[in-house]
């Protein structure tokens, strides 16, 4: 039988990594996606590259890459120092690459550059395709026509509660001196899972809508990947078609996220948000202040009109009608009692904001006595502890000569009559032996 031709297995792996050497004998771009990073303990890091194809994001292509020692850590400086971020998964890159086969580890990349440019342009790519499609479907002004409450005093905080940004937050509202009610529910604001975290949470704030008038979506600043999700699809579309007034406080000047642009109200930080409510409620006051003012003002000019023009009818018919004369003390008198209930209900409603004030001002005395009576009571104890009339009650004693304490033994001459303090009463005695022949 006629033996066909045929390579060893071995002999087709070489003939594939020579024509792959053949076809790519210097280093090329390759475009695609971390799907795997681990840094060995030796400093190489080796990766798993892919394409992914689809709506439903599987893989159309995989490859091994590394990344030596050598090179690893110049390429992870630069891109992080580029992108304020550092190579993790899930972003995508542009790697420069030399191409190798070996026949028992396949097909693998050695990486010898990353063009930080391209993972940036990537984000941008996402904002703007995000915008796009939110202005296509129609909702890009959706949350920014619901407009803000005037007085804006129940606040839903999507954030984390461990945030340095959620605690400034806390601090600057406590600053106001009127009431606002804070409900927080806590997402996580970075990483993987930040972006399902805080739908999850804006999700259950909308089940509340009527508790609240506005929410408040803040964070710290971070870096452009950090951000990432602030710009993505369902986020955005989330934050766009809210039922209540978003206010953003997300941290970052140099970029404006999609969910800032799509929200209510955008503020640099979550200092500023809270510090925007507070002026909120003080431009709110202050105008009932002037409205108060104003109409005890026509009030009393209204008032001061009406004597004049009644005077005048009065003495023009206080010949002709006792009866006219009458009916306009009347007309005055209603006036007056009308003018009474509004100067009334103006000056309580001042008690009750003054009352309000004074509570607030109480509890904080309160509670400032509280804290000083504690930390008093701590240094009392501490204090005690170190009672030197304690530390003798346990046995120890104080040695003296001449009225000087004694710390030394060999400082004390054999035959040297001491007096020894004790914690009750004194003792006298003669040194027969200070230590210096031990």
């Amino acid at each position: 039988m006629e033996q066909k031709k045929h390579f060893s297995l071995r002999e087709l792996q070489l003939a594939v990594r020579e024509r792959l050497s053949e076809a790519f004998p210097l280093p090329v771009w390759v475009a695609a996606e971390i799907s795997e990073m681990k840094v060995n303990y030796s400093g190489h890091c080796y990766l798993e590259l892919v394409e992914k194809g689809g709506a439903n994001g599987v893989p159309a292509a995989k490859a091994s890459a590394v990344i030596w020692r050598s090179h690893y850590g110049p390429i992870a400086t630069y891109f992080a120092s580029q992108t304020g971020e550092q190579l993790a998964v899930g972003m995508k890159v542009l790697v420069r690459v030399t191409i190798s086969y070996h026949e028992l580890y396949g097909l693998s990349f050695q990486i010898q550059d990353i063009d930080p440019t391209y993972t940036l342009g990537d984000w941008e790519q996402q904002r703007q395709q995000t915008i796009a499609r939110l202005q296509e479907e129609g909702v890009w002004d959706m949350n920014r026509e619901l407009g803000v409450p005037r007085v804006p005093q129940r606040v839903a905080i999507v954030s984390s509660a461990n945030a340095a940004g959620y605690q400034d937050f806390c601090k600057e509202i406590a600053r106001s001196p009127y009431r606002v009610e804070l409900t927080l529910f806590d997402a996580f604001m970075q990483g993987h899972g930040a972006e399902d975290s805080i739908i999850e949470a804006l999700e259950r704030v909308a089940e509340r809508a009527d508790a609240f008038d506005v929410v408040a979506l803040i964070r710290g600043g971070g870096s452009q990947s950090d951000l990432a999700c602030f710009n993505s699809y369902r986020l955005c579309a989330h934050v766009a078609q809210f039922p209540l007034p978003v206010l953003t406080g997300i941290g970052h000047d140099k970029n404006e996220s999609v969910a800032d642009m799509v929200a209510a109200q955008r503020l640099k930080t979550p200092t500023a948000v809270a510090a925007w409510i507070n002026e909120q409620l003080a431009e709110f006051d202050g105008a009932l202040e002037a409205l108060g003012e104003a109409v005890e003002r026509c009030a009393t000019e209204f008032l001061a009109s009406e004597r004049q023009r009644l005077e005048r009818n009065a003495a023009m018919i206080a010949t002709q009608s006792v009866g006219a004369t009458r009916r306009l003390e009347l007309t005055l008198e209603r006036y007056r009692a009308e003018l009474r209930r509004a100067v009334e209900k103006l000056l309580s409603n001042e008690r009750n904001r003054v009352a309000r004030a004074d509570e607030n001002l109480r509890r904080a005395i309160d509670y400032f006595v509280r804290s000083e009576r504690d930390r008093l009571g701590a240094m009392a104890q501490a204090v005690a502890a170190h009672d030197p009339q304690r530390i003798m009650a346990l046995g120890f004693a104080v040695v003296s000569i001449d009225g000087h304490a004694v710390s030394d033994a060999s400082q004390v001459a054999i035959g040297t009559e001491v007096s020894v303090r004790l914690a009750k009463g004194k003792l006298k005695a003669k040194i027969t032996d200070n230590g210096k022949n031990d």
